[in-house]
């Protein structure tokens, strides 16, 4: 992982505990396989488990044939494509992931966006700036509020399947479409499962939780994007490359539309972007998932692996191979 990932990641009780856990030097960090010094090659040459985190670079055939002994790739984050390459599954390695850790802050997250964009928070909060004065809410905001509004959730991933959990105790209806949803899943989460067009026509707020995969490239295009109802959100927590950045943004100068975006294509806009200013946007800076303290948990969780492992026992959070195709 890079230096800065250990940094932010793991602290010192979460170095202390790994220590007592395995044979490890906190602090050996690898930031390149391809020309590591005598003593890291050493290190890599006699280890069996891999702690990863961002900044990992590939592990590929001649990184692999560094580590001869290695078992097991245990990752401080959320998805491993970046890093982890056919070789690895080739090799019969077992690799882990946070990512169950990491979409926790994503699905509080949307969950508050959600109920804020109901309520039309962003504008009452512009429109009480601007008047200085007592705001006329039924006037200015009829029909505003979380009173069995509909929810459209797009993906039953990680983050997907966890919003709707969150959403269970407020009266609202959920919809949910994804591709692999079956019947079964969609009834425990308390879903209804619908196409995707069906979904954007009778949702107040569409929230995005599919993975980038060149099937969901632009999956909200203009024609997709017209569907939305007059006056509805979209939130975006997933990947920018969802949404036509253009499409979207001819909506939202018109007002027709509400947005809360947390990621955008490209990922840091052009600074003359009018998705900055216009009053019916709130743009954030790819803050929804771990930051600060929620880091931690990362950590946390990757441990709570490596113990699993050390005590013989199968990962809770192993990453399938064959699923990861149509995965984060």
């Amino acid at each position: 992982m890079s230096e800065e990932t250990k940094a932010a990641v793991f602290g010192r009780d979460a170095l202390s505990r790994l220590e007592g856990i395995a044979e490890v030097d906190p602090s050996l960090v690898v930031t390149d396989f391809a020309a590591p010094s005598r003593s890291v090659r050493q290190r890599l040459y006699e280890a069996e488990v891999l702690l990863t985190g961002w900044g990992c670079p590939p592990l590929d055939q001649d990184a692999l044939g560094r580590m001869p002994g290695l078992r097991a790739v245990v990752h401080a984050a959320g998805s491993v494509k970046h890093h982890i390459t056919e070789a690895c599954w080739q090799r019969g390695l077992a690799v882990t992931t946070a990512a169950d850790a990491n979409a926790l802050p994503v699905a509080e997250y949307t969950l508050a966006a959600i109920l804020l964009a109901n309520k039309r928070v962003l504008d009452g909060a512009q429109a009480y700036r601007a008047s200085r004065s007592q705001v006329s809410l039924l006037a200015l905001f009829p029909g505003v509020g979380n009173y069995r509004r509909t929810v459209g959730l797009v993906g039953a991933s990680r983050i997907g399947r966890r919003v709707a959990e969150l959403l269970t105790p407020f009266d609202l209806r959920v919809l949910m479409y994804d591709p692999y949803l079956g019947a079964d899943d969609a009834a425990a989460l308390g879903v209804e499962r619908m196409d995707l067009d069906a979904l954007v026509l009778r949702s107040d707020i569409v929230s995005l939780h599919a993975p980038e995969l060149p099937a969901t490239k632009g999956l909200f295009d203009a024609a997709r994007l017209s569907l939305m109802p007059d006056g509805a959100t979209l939130i975006n927590t997933a990947r920018g490359s969802l949404v036509d950045t253009d499409a979207l943004t001819k909506e939202l100068r018109t007002g027709r539309l509400h947005a809360v975006l947390d990621h955008t294509e490209p990922e840091v806009l052009p600074a003359d972007s009018p998705l900055y200013d216009l009053p019916n946007v709130l743009l954030t800076p790819h803050l929804a998932g771990s930051i600060g303290g929620e880091l931690h948990r990362l950590a946390d969780a990757a441990i709570d692996e490596i113990q699993l492992y050390a005590r013989g026992l199968p990962f809770r959070h192993r990453v399938d191979p064959a699923t990861l195709a149509h995965s984060a």
